[in-house]
């Protein structure tokens, strides 16, 4: 069933009937009845995404309201970085109590053996999922890729210019490439367990990618990545990878050997399929601020985005990032409802 699903033919660069399309953090807080969910369990943020049942229905509500080709699960990038040590909290942001700034600090990082115990509550999610997917729509499982996840470890919280990170990377090169081991091999693992479970996709966030040159990312990210891509078990599973602000990276971003590449609004499709090449999908790549626009402008946009794409296979209609939370629903509804329609053969 998870091959005849459009979502996965395009992930492979197969033919679809029509482009499939689904929303960056399509599940959260635009939607009242994510909020309603939020306020009935009462807790955190943290709380809800490590209570099944309800992290469960909060990823099937924009199937139901969007009619999204995908889903994906509802969780954080940095919710495996707890059991390697590092306490956790958001408020609402994401905090780190305790950075990592020294060679003790990294030292003291565990990798899980397990992932599937160590956050058990993932596992348990896709599983919920699976069943009440199956025959509808492929779930997708994603994590941050190893980069972005130290990034917020070494920072202790969100930033600019991660100017902590930066100032390890480039002033001891081996307390980083430390760091950067460890957490690779966590991420390896955390995905594969998401494998085992049941993801039919697997997405990488490189949220901060885009910080650095071309130069630096080729040396500082790319390896990093690359290892933890080589690293899954991906046979039948297809691997995207989005960078944000990635677009004048695209040859540097190839070589990760993911089979998607996500784009943002910064690079237009048809270049970047050109770069690419017709052996890598792409997915993206509408500026989310165009939801806040009139319905006819939307339209015009998804139109222009196709177009751009030329109907070539391996294409999935998203947004460029997340969806904001401000953001009408009915105009995700809208914007859904173009792709399928104007798409249509």
């Amino acid at each position: 069933m998870t091959s005849e699903y459009n979502f996965i033919k395009a992930c492979w660069c197969q033919p679809v009937d029509q482009v499939p399309v689904w929303l960056m953090r399509q599940a959260g807080r635009y939607l009242p009845q994510y909020k309603a969910v939020r306020a009935q369990g009462g807790g955190t943020f943290l709380d809800l995404c490590k209570d099944p049942a309800r992290a469960a229905e909060v990823t099937i509500q924009p199937i139901d309201i969007l009619n999204a080709d995908a889903a994906i699960l509802f969780s954080d990038i940095l919710t495996p970085i707890e059991p390697m040590g590092m306490e956790l909290d958001f408020v609402p942001g994401p905090v780190f109590a305790n950075p990592i700034r020294t060679a003790d600090d990294v030292d003291a990082l565990t990798v899980p053996e397990d992932m599937a115990q160590a956050v058990s509550y993932v596992p348990a999610i896709i599983k919920r999922l699976r069943v009440a997917f199956e025959g509808r729509v492929p779930l997708i499982g994603f994590g941050g890729a190893p980069f972005t996840l130290a990034c917020y470890m070494v920072e202790g919280k969100g930033s600019k210019d991660f100017a902590s990170l930066k100032q390890m990377m480039y002033s001891d090169f081996p307390l980083y490439d430390a760091l950067m081991q460890k957490i690779t091999e966590m991420d390896r693992r955390y995905l594969n367990m998401q494998i085992e479970a049941g993801a039919q996709t697997i997405q990488i966030f490189d949220t901060w990618g885009g910080l650095l040159s071309p130069q630096d990312f080729e040396r500082y990210i790319l390896p990093y990545t690359k290892k933890l891509i080589d690293g899954l078990n991906r046979d039948g599973i297809p691997i995207i990878y989005f960078v944000r602000n990635g677009g004048t990276m695209l040859e540097l971003i190839k070589q990760s050997g993911s089979d998607v590449v996500g784009l943002d609004w910064h690079v237009n499709i048809d270049k970047a399929r050109a770069i690419l090449g017709a052996d890598v999908a792409v997915q993206g790549n509408l500026d989310p601020t165009v939801l806040y626009a009139p319905d006819d402008y939307i339209e015009r946009e998804v139109q222009r985005i196709l177009d751009e794409n030329g109907g070539q296979p391996g294409f999935i209609f998203n947004l460029g990032h997340g969806i904001l939370p401000t953001v009408p629903p009915a105009k995700a509804i809208h914007m859904v409802e173009c792709v399928h329609r104007l798409s249509q053969k």
